[in-house]
């Protein structure tokens, strides 16, 4: 059997990175074919819940993909914002369709096939399968390429690398000037011990978060949108990671690697961030960081590789 896979997401990069994360590995799993498909959303639809979306299918604008068919064998969806536009899709297809929506939407829980969630968002109800972290798009093969088409950028840099993945305001965290002056003396004293530097923002950092690390840090790479993005580079080149407590993603993704992760504390927080960052400190993935560098080994999470055989065994179940 050869399946279709959709890939259902709402343009912003963490969502799509868990969808066409978990389709590619799913792809493997059952020898599919994956096709992105990156909805854009008509006001006043994008404001509401999907509880309130009358027509979901119309409320796609045409600047973005559409859920026409011929119809996917799989679609695996990611956000709340492609939560109605799948289960509309899946309908229309006569529920052939085998979808699968990545996180708790908290909507149409008992028409999807499968929702695949991190533990610390809660239970998602008798069809839910739980994972640690998020589900990602990080492989060898991806680490490799990384390694191979951004190595040459960060040669120059001092070793052991340290590779700091930087988030930003959310609603629940923010990073604050003070923190954000905090954070940058404490990677100064690193690179007066010989530790290379490399920076990456992202779109919740804001231009000031890499106009303050460059000015503190002038021998760091710093990455802010200019070109194209070394993320995985990063991943592959590092030796060790520091990341902002605001990112599920991040962190996830830069566990992959079983190299040391490092997390960032910023102002705020949750409930629900806190059970995650203490369900990844208990395993041995990640240390809060105080400023010092220490090297140690974990086992990293499998969780796309174990939601992706999940789907497969369900989608085989129901054939």
């Amino acid at each position: 059997m050869s399946a279709i896979i959709w890939a259902v997401h709402d343009g912003k990069i963490g969502m799509a990175n868990q969808a066409l994360g978990l389709a590619d590995a799913v792809a493997v799993a059952v020898n599919g074919t994956v096709v992105e498909k990156r909805l854009a959303l008509r006001a006043p639809w994008r404001w509401l819940p999907p509880q309130a979306w009358l027509a979901p299918l119309a409320a796609l604008d045409p600047a973005g993909d559409r859920l026409t068919p011929p119809w996917p064998d799989i679609l695996i969806s990611c956000s709340r914002l492609a939560a109605a536009p799948a289960r509309a899709a899946k309908r229309a297809s006569g529920g052939k369709i085998f979808w699968v929506q990545v996180q708790d939407p908290h909507y149409a829980r008992r028409e999807a096939d499968l929702i695949v969630m991190p533990r610390h968002d809660g239970n998602g109800g008798a069809n839910a399968f739980s994972t640690l972290g998020a589900v990602h798009r990080v492989t060898p093969e991806r680490l490799a390429d990384g390694a191979r088409r951004f190595g040459p950028a960060l040669a120059h840099l001092k070793r052991p690398l340290v590779a700091v993945l930087l988030g930003g305001d959310s609603r629940v965290y923010r990073l604050t000037p003070e923190r954000l002056s905090t954070l940058a003396k404490q990677l100064a004293t690193l690179a007066t011990q010989g530790y290379g530097l490399a920076i990456t923002t992202s779109r919740r950092s804001g231009p000031r978060v890499a106009s303050v690390l460059r000015q503190a840090l002038p021998d760091a790479f710093v990455w802010s949108g200019d070109g194209e993005n070394p993320y995985f580079g990063l991943l592959a080149c590092a030796d060790v990671f520091v990341v902002t407590a605001d990112s599920v993603n991040m962190v996830s993704e830069a566990a992959a690697t079983r190299k040391p992760v490092y997390v960032a504390e910023l102002e705020g927080g949750s409930a629900k961030f806190a059970r995650f960052h203490t369900a990844m400190r208990e395993a041995g993935v990640t240390r809060p960081f105080t400023g010092a560098i220490e090297r140690w080994t974990y086992t990293p999470p499998d969780d796309t590789a174990r939601a992706a055989a999940e789907v497969a065994r369900r989608l085989w179940a129901t054939r």
